[in-house]
């Protein structure tokens, strides 16, 4: 299938066919509707499986139930999960999906791949909801054939592979909301998702908030468990069915295994969740809370959500002073948890936390206990293919970003030079709030922030409302009642030209163009499947 390009409507040329399937190109915001039905997984028997229920295929434990004495015992993971892997059928060719709740302790998909290759298998697809620098193992995985490409966020390690041009298939990296669309419209057909859980029984109903690995809930894995050929759950707490409360249902899974430990909760903390330490970026959390409190966006009963990175998370505790000054409270708040926002729930701050992902023990301790903070998934929040999400309901949602444009396009994938540095996350998604803000610093490491074009568009520039750095605030023109509001507020509002200007006369200049190639590695989708923009190869 030959590959041509066309321009999008946000004028990026971008690919017709990726990785051998026809693609549509960005529309505009809203603009494309899809027709069809959704995908579904193939219809399964109940006389295909155990009938007490038992689906542990392979433990590297030996203190499991006499009841379970037909389980294979395993001297590795990667022969435990070979077991498994034989038993739901893997081939060459296959898609396999992962979760990330685990983020940088996932202790699970390197054995995976690694009992896959010893199974012979080659060109397999690898689906993750995100990757990180501990998958850095992979690369021996991609170079020796038994993984083709990654569709997924391709982090660190991975990342610097992918942008020299050296994995064979194009990377595609979609929003968390844009993967849950891309399995139930059947752009991604997965033939076995791994989940690694932190607790299950038998039957493969599992749960991550409790357990010695706990890592809080397994949102993103819920779409790979509903619409998978097969599904594998991995764990090292399997407890007596029945499993609660369950996450994943049990009637979705095929094979359990156990091993000795399938996660290092203590590092779902990254550098990206936590509070910032830095003066200039503490300035701008405080301007990001101080511009909301004038724009009249902290009220009663207002909603909200900070991001992952260090800024957008002191952004919450300077919104938290305004709130018990003011005698205000929130009715609820979009997770990522964390130790921050947990605070604010047990303080009587914020009502409900609705939570996406767990960024940290805090996180999985409150979601354990508190009712009403409440483990929701990509289906209800986030995947723009359906009949409505509430990403759209927030308030204001308060992000970060890599680079932003004078017509405040930004971009959360690509470095300055133009490597991939990690994944959309739900950051797309979040851009349908009634308020978006990025408050970023106006250069980093003497490289300007604010540019003439992004070097990838991950977001179009008609939802990012407020850009807040050190040296002042912008406002979209197209948000007239924001510049209305605070026009009288004494904070630094400015045109987003003036204040690029100002950065480019204090380092010398605009910042220098990344050297690229012109080979593609990767495409964005944007929330809704179609291609907004691609990632070049970079020069040397």
């Amino acid at each position: 299938m030959a590959t041509d390009y066309v321009k999008n409507a946000v004028g990026r040329l971008v690919p017709t066919v990726v990785n051998g399937k026809q693609q549509v190109p960005f529309q505009g915001v809203g603009k494309y509707h899809p027709e069809g039905t959704k995908a579904a997984p193939p219809i399964s028997s109940c006389a295909d499986y155990p009938a007490d229920g038992n689906k542990v295929v392979a433990s590297m434990r030996d203190d499991l139930p006499v009841s379970m004495e037909r389980v294979v015992q395993a001297n590795s993971p990667a022969e435990a999960l070979k077991v498994a892997l034989e038993k739901v059928g893997l081939k060459s060719g296959m898609t396999i999906s992962s979760h990330h709740h685990f983020r940088n302790g996932d202790l699970v998909m390197n054995h995976l791949f690694d009992a896959a290759h010893d199974l012979g298998a080659r060109d397999l697809m690898w689906f993750p909801s995100a990757s990180f620098p501990c998958h850095a193992p992979l690369i021996d995985r991609l170079e020796d054939g038994t993984i083709h490409h990654i569709e997924g966020s391709m982090n660190g390690p991975l990342g610097e592979y992918t942008s020299h041009g050296k994995m064979r298939g194009l990377g595609v990296l979609r929003s968390h909301g844009g993967r849950w669309q891309a399995i139930q419209d059947g752009d991604v057909p997965i033939d076995i998702a791994i989940i690694a859980a932190p607790t299950a029984d038998a039957f493969g109903n599992c749960t991550g908030d409790r357990g010695p690995s706990a890592c809080g809930l397994l949102g993103f894995a819920l779409a790979d468990s509903m619409y998978a050929k097969k599904v594998i759950v991995v764990t090292d707490n399997l407890v007596p069915f029945p499993c609660l409360p369950w996450q994943i249902q049990g009637q979705n899974v095929d094979a359990v295994v156990v091993l000795d430990r399938v996660g290092e909760p203590e590092k779902i903390v990254s550098g990206t969740t936590n509070i910032t330490k830095s003066p200039d970026r503490l300035l701008i959390a405080e301007l990001t809370a101080k511009f909301c409190d004038a724009a009249g966006i902290i009220r009663d009963g207002w909603s909200f959500q900070a991001g992952a990175g260090g800024t957008a998370l002191a952004f919450a505790i300077y919104a938290r002073d305004i709130m018990r000054k003011r005698g205000v409270t929130a009715r609820f708040a979009r997770g990522g948890s964390n130790k921050y926002l947990v605070e604010m729930l047990e303080e009587g701050l914020v009502e409900h936390i609705l939570d996406g992902q767990t960024f940290d023990l805090e996180g999985v301790r409150s979601m354990r206990e508190n009712p009403t903070h409440v483990n929701t998934s990509p289906f209800t929040s986030y995947n723009y293919h359906g009949k409505g999400n509430f990403a759209s309901m927030l308030d204001v949602v308060v992000l970060g970003a890599t680079e932003v444009d004078v017509n405040f396009n930004g971009n959360v994938v690509t470095r300055s030079d133009g490597r991939l540095m990690h994944g959309i996350g739900g950051w797309q998604n979040c851009l349908a709030s009634k308020c978006t803000i990025l408050p970023i610093p106006a250069v980093r490491d003497r490289i300007p922030v604010i540019v003439d074009q992004v070097t990838t568009i991950t977001g179009p520039g008609e939802l990012i409302d407020v850009i807040i750095t050190e040296r002042g605030i912008a406002i979209n023109p197209k948000r007239q009642d924001l510049i209305d509001a605070t026009k009288d507020s004494g904070l630094p509002i400015k045109p987003i030209e003036q204040i690029k200007a100002e950065v480019e006369k204090l380092i010398g200049g605009p910042p220098k163009k990344p050297e690229l190639t012109d080979k593609d590695i990767a495409v964005i989708k944007w929330v809704d499947g179609t291609v907004i923009d691609t990632v070049k190869q970079v020069a040397g």
